[in-house]
């Protein structure tokens, strides 16, 4: 791999190159035969092998690109960078209502804003390192195209490693719609929108999901005209429609033009301006934007593995085919992350690897029906969510009681001037079983971890009613659920036979 693939080439991205693609690296003499053999360095591939050699098993890790995968390199690290010095940026601007003089509004300089990100994103690659797994953790580490060449081998630069479990951790690359003209336009996804050393003047972003509204906001509140084009009815679709309104009414609020029900007919470029049609309630109109960014979701990476030659099911769109135990269609080979599992999320591949650990190795059944797995949206309210929707419970048979707190009626959240937003549980009705819950905040991925905890140790709601929570708060909404929780029970019935108590008690 060249430095110049990894851009701007600076003093830490050079960093970063040597840590997770070195270029002077020499893959190993393979052993005879591993215990574990895996393809692909991302999250799930890391902790698949650094936990499998913990153990005290022979590992190979085969990577092709940057260890690290897309967490380190393209995805959440980068973003939360971005992220962060834009919500720094708008706190600036918001300054005045707290009283603090904030002057005009602030100059954001780009170029450091990145090279911070690049700089601390450098400092955590050593933890994926190479030099790391090779040295430190006695893995194999191979640098290069690995790909099955029968049932219980694979070879990679040249060499064959032969295998008795393998596990497929590929991951996902970002995928691209269809539409006319895209390619010879060009166009960003969060494989390259990292690379930019300028800020575009006006950015034009496909898709409403949590990429599209996260860059978004993030770009925005750094400078950008941005405008937002969604094909469904509402931003983060996956989302309760009114968690996803108070994401969408902070997009307009820092400047963004969202564009809900739209369809992209083409792409073209006209000089300097990359020009976008739209159908929006059937009428046509033209966007132009400096640059053009895609974020629709993710394709697997299932090319050239070699994966029909072990034995290997896979489908382009969903994935390597496996089963509960994360096993494929060839019983010795195994897969986690993003190529088998449609919840692609750093912290979900990294369960689904524990789990290949202990069936691969072990002869373990860990299922990953058993898991609970939460998620965030991190926009400015940010959205998190665990377990069931309520739609979801009621087409599983469940009796649903849905409670809500809004965050302005928490003390901590008005202090803060953070009160748009709530904090939603659901419960099976009759009982404090928590079903699933969701949290509007602007911390909600640090908050929604004490619900998953509940759900996770089939804790109800009651505990956490039980659960002293330091005042003041924004977690505080949690508790609050548990007290509306507790007000149901007392239903009219209960509460006259508590006043007759009370009155006899004076007598």
């Amino acid at each position: 791999m060249e430095q110049s693939l990894v851009l701007p080439q600076d003093e830490s991205n050079e960093t970063l190159v040597n840590n997770v693609h070195p270029p002077d690296w020499k893959n190993p003499e393979p052993a005879s035969r591993y215990n574990l053999v895996v393809i692909g360095a991302g999250t799930a591939g890391l902790v698949t092998a650094a936990g499998a050699a913990g153990l005290g098993a022979k590992v190979a890790l085969i990577e092709r690109h940057l260890i690290g995968g897309d967490c380190l390199n393209v995805g959440c690290v980068p973003s939360k960078g971005i992220i962060r010095a834009a919500r720094a940026a708008y706190d600036v601007r918001a300054a005045g209502d707290f009283g603090v003089s904030s002057g005009m509004t602030p100059p954001v300089d780009f170029s450091k804003v990145m090279g911070r990100m690049r700089r601390i994103r450098a400092g955590i690659s050593s933890h994926d390192s190479a030099a790391r797994y090779s040295k430190e953790l006695g893995v194999d580490v191979f640098i290069g195209q690995g790909a099955f060449t029968g049932a219980d081998s694979i070879d990679v630069e040249g060499k064959r490693l032969r295998f008795k479990k393998a596990a497929i951790c590929a991951g996902a690359r970002a995928a691209v719609p269809p539409i006319p003209g895209i390619e010879e336009a060009g166009y960003l996804t969060n494989e390259n929108v990292f690379r930019l050393t300028e800020l575009p003047q006006r950015l034009a972003v496909i898709g409403g999901g949590p990429i599209g509204c996260e860059l978004s906001q993030a770009f925005a509140r750094l400078g950008s005209v941005v405008t937002l084009v969604e094909n469904a009815g509402h931003v983060l679709s996956r989302e309760d429609a009114d968690a996803a309104e108070f994401v969408r009414q902070s997009l307009l609020r820092d400047g963004v033009k969202v564009n809900c029900n739209a369809k992209i007919l083409r792409v073209r470029r006209q000089g300097a301006d990359k020009v976008i049609t739209v159908e929006r309630n059937g009428q046509k109109e033209e966007l132009r934007s400096d640059e053009l960014l895609v974020g629709i979701g993710r394709t697997p990476n299932v090319d050239g593995l070699g994966l029909e030659t072990a034995g290997i099911e896979y489908d382009n769109r969903l994935g390597v085919k496996v089963d509960e135990l994360l096993r494929t269609t060839n019983p010795r080979v195994y897969a986690a992350g993003d190529i088998c599992f449609p919840y692609k999320f750093t912290h979900t591949a990294d369960a689904l690897a524990r789990i290949v650990i202990a069936n691969a190795l072990f002869k373990a059944r860990q299922k990953t029906s058993s898991l609970v797995i939460p998620w965030c949206t991190y926009t400015d309210p940010e959205i998190a969510h665990v377990g069931m929707y309520e739609k979801d419970a009621k087409d599983k048979g469940f009796d649903v009681l849905t409670l809500t707190v809004r965050l302005s009626a928490v003390d901590r959240a008005l202090l803060d001037g953070e009160s748009e937003g709530f904090a939603r549980v659901h419960l099976k009705k009759g009982s404090d079983k928590i079903l699933g819950a969701t949290i509007v905040a602007r911390h909600a991925g640090e908050m929604i971890n004490e619900l998953s905890l509940a759900i996770t140790a089939g804790l109800g709601l009651s505990s956490i009613g039980k659960t002293i929570h330091p005042y003041p708060t924004q977690a505080e909404a949690i508790k609050k659920l548990a007290d509306a929780y507790n007000r149901t029970r007392l239903t009219p019935f209960v509460k006259k036979l508590f006043t007759a108590w009370m009155q006899w008690q004076r007598t």
